[in-house]
């Protein structure tokens, strides 16, 4: 758990220097961080989604995963929390974005293959340094989010405990489970819903990124089973 601890003390940090950045600049200049954040973003999640063995999974996996996650109403319950946490904090009075913050920097920084490996590699054999230099990027990227939206990506750090926390403690039984593919296709889904998050940044189109969190699940499922199933199919057809 210890490299979870550091990678939740960067992202307070670098939220410390995005709230002292957010503080002291102009609005111009705030929107040039913004656009920043969201073109950085945006490379980010190409590169993840890239990730992909098959797109199919992908795409299948993002639909599903999209429409549970709608039924389910995550985005807005997620949404709630950080309203939630708002309240119940001395920062009030951010509103819209506190909640914003929070959300996007959950999904952020726990939607990639790293957020799982590194934690399983921590937990299984004590290698810590996938997991160190995750925690380096979050808190660059925490530095650029709390500038855009505010303290509520500071509370993000609750998520990452928690479902670092997870991995780390059962990274042994998980690891196998996942496998190599599986890691592949959860961090290219995850790439696709960082893609929505740099979208709502960049102002293109605005995404519940949150309806799309058991794509997560669904796509390391759906790579052991739909590739093969293809296969059979075509050589069925020949």
């Amino acid at each position: 758990m210890i490299a979870t601890i550091i990678n939740c003390i960067t992202v307070i940090i670098g939220s410390l220097i995005g709230l002292f950045i957010k503080n002291h600049i102009s609005k111009e200049f705030k929107n040039i961080v913004q656009n920043a954040a969201g073109l950085c973003t945006l490379l980010i999640g190409i590169s993840m989604g890239l990730a992909t063995d098959s797109y199919v999974v992908l795409l299948f996996s993002t639909i599903l995963g999209g429409l549970i996650g709608y039924s389910l109403k995550l985005d807005d319950g997620i949404y709630n929390i950080g309203n939630y946490l708002e309240r119940k904090t001395i920062n009030k009075g951010e509103g819209d974005n506190f909640a914003k913050g929070f959300l996007n920097a959950s999904v952020l920084f726990c939607s990639g293959a790293m957020s799982i490996l590194g934690p399983i590699q921590a937990g299984t054999v004590g290698d810590y340094e996938l997991l160190l230099i995750k925690s380096f990027l979050d808190g660059s990227m925490a530095i650029v989010f709390a500038a855009t939206y505010g303290i509520g990506v500071m509370f993000s750090v609750i998520v990452i405990f928690i479902y670092q926390g997870f991995f780390t403690l059962l990274g042994t039984f998980i690891s196998p489970l996942l496998g190599e593919a599986g890691l592949n296709e959860l961090s290219a889904v995850g790439g696709l819903m960082i893609l929505m998050i740099a979208f709502n940044l960049l102002n293109i189109k605005k995404f519940k990124t949150a309806n799309f969190l058991p794509s997560l699940i669904l796509a390391p499922i759906f790579i052991k089973i739909v590739p093969p199933a293809i296969s059979w199919f075509i050589k069925l057809l020949s």
